[in-house]
């Protein structure tokens, strides 16, 4: 087995892809998706092999046609709204 950044790719493989489901609550940083090409960032969303949220949210997914129609999902992040604060009442 080769060894890649002091793991066996047996075990790396298991880290790789997507970490988040549609709908699901993000805070800003969050990793969404590691070591992958199928995912691309969307509103919200930086990053271009390793995706993060840029803002707190709701994770939703859409698709676009891509080259040779090749369906591409894109990965984007509702903002959630702001909180009033009683002082500001």
């Amino acid at each position: 087995m080769a060894r890649v950044g002091g793991k066996t790719t047996k075990f790396y493989r298991e880290t790789r892809g997507l970490k988040v489901t549609g709908g699901q609550k993000v805070t800003a940083g969050t990793l969404l998706t590691r070591q992958g090409d199928r995912w691309h960032p969307g509103r919200n969303v930086k990053g271009l092999m390793h995706l993060t949220a840029a803002c707190d949210g709701e994770v939703f997914f859409s698709h676009r046609k891509g080259h040779y129609r090749k369906k591409q999902t894109i990965i984007h992040i509702k903002p959630l709204p702001a909180k009033k604060s009683k002082a500001a009442q």
